[in-house]
């Protein structure tokens, strides 16, 4: 079993910056490939970020490309996502999901292959 719980979330203007992360508890962290999703309201969740157990490879969802950025911190047992020049449209509850992977470089990118899931943390982007 892995425990995760999401932090970060907050109000932030157009422009602006928020740092995510997302706290690990249970099985070996570091064994595990991490995502981050995004659900806002009417809306189905949808991928935002991945990375693999060491953090050598990660993917980003077209929407998010050179404003947001996946890490790890696998002494930490954390993950992070660093948001920039964030937009309205950013507007979503953010979910980190980890799942345990056979080898280092793999990381997924559909939510129905993550076993284990945070509570979520809002972020609202508004002026």
């Amino acid at each position: 079993q892995v425990q995760l719980v999401e932090s970060g979330g907050g109000l932030v203007q157009p422009g602006g910056s928020l740092r995510l992360s997302c706290a690990a508890s249970g099985q070996t962290f570091s064994r595990y490939a991490m995502g981050w999703f995004r659900q806002a309201p009417g809306k189905e969740r949808e991928f935002v970020a991945a990375i693999s157990w060491s953090g050598v490879n990660t993917d980003y969802a077209d929407s998010v490309k050179g404003r947001l950025t996946v890490s790890r911190e696998n002494a930490k047992n954390t993950v992070f996502l660093q948001m920039n020049s964030l937009k309205p449209e950013d507007t979503a509850v953010y979910y980190c999901a980890a799942r345990s992977a056979y080898l280092n470089g793999i990381y997924y990118i559909r939510a129905s292959e993550y076993d284990y899931w945070g509570q979520g943390t809002q972020v609202t982007v508004s002026s």
